[in-house]
């Protein structure tokens, strides 16, 4: 049996404890057994209103499905406004769902949304307009991200510098070796020491050719 993943969300905080989630899962559940889906997990949107794009159970489903070791590939909510009211919004998110290959379905609309009428389709194409939303997501797929490396490993590093590696420490001690004078010479300037290392196809961090500046900032590690 296929499996899928339900989201479920309530906008006010006094619905946190009611019976808005309870409804919700109960129709997903419906929903999935009809289409012969299993529903693995929920993700819980809690006092969250319709009209935000920032989701911070939304964008831990949207990384999860980015990594995609498991297969799914369906989500399932019990109505088009939990997912969001504003049209914008709604687009927007499902644009994520068709660029992830996903199917979405609604247990009341059905599960063909992701074609929809002409004004969903117009909507669509302006969707690169929407800048703030795309930003908004990625910060919080980035907080996601590192929240899901850090339950898996019990920590998240942040990026390594040159003194986190060993390449990285041997191109240290080769800056400092070029920069120190030697008796009766000059010492090597730093856009002499990046063409001796370019030379030995050295490259930065990033996997560029070292600059003047880049070995100044190694020279000061």
């Amino acid at each position: 049996m296929q499996q899928a993943y339900g989201y479920i969300r309530v906008s006010g905080k006094g619905q946190v404890d009611g019976d808005g989630f309870d409804r919700q899962r109960q129709a997903i559940e419906a929903c999935a057994v009809a289409s012969g889906l299993e529903v693995v997990q929920c993700f819980q949107e809690e006092g969250v209103s319709g009209t935000k794009e920032v989701r911070p159970a939304l964008a831990r489903m949207l990384v999860d499905l980015e990594e995609n070791g498991h297969g799914i590939r369906t989500v399932i909510v019990e109505r088009l406004d939990r997912l969001a009211r504003d049209l914008m919004v709604q687009e927007a998110i499902l644009n994520d769902f068709q660029k992830l290959g996903v199917r979405f379905i609604s247990a009341a609309e059905g599960d063909d949304l992701l074609e929809g009428d002409a004004t969903r389709k117009l909507v669509r194409q302006v969707l690169g307009a929407i800048a703030e939303y795309d930003k908004a997501m990625l910060v919080s797929k980035l907080r996601a991200a590192r929240e899901r490396k850090r339950a898996r490993t019990g920590k998240c590093e942040g990026r390594k510098g040159y003194a986190d590696t060993d390449e990285g420490r041997a191109i240290i001690r080769e800056v400092k070796r070029l920069r120190r004078k030697k008796p009766g010479c000059k010492a090597m300037s730093y856009g002499q020491i990046a063409e001796v290392l370019n030379q030995f196809n050295r490259v930065t961090i990033d996997g560029r050719p070292f600059s003047a500046s880049s070995v100044r900032h190694i020279s000061r590690a």
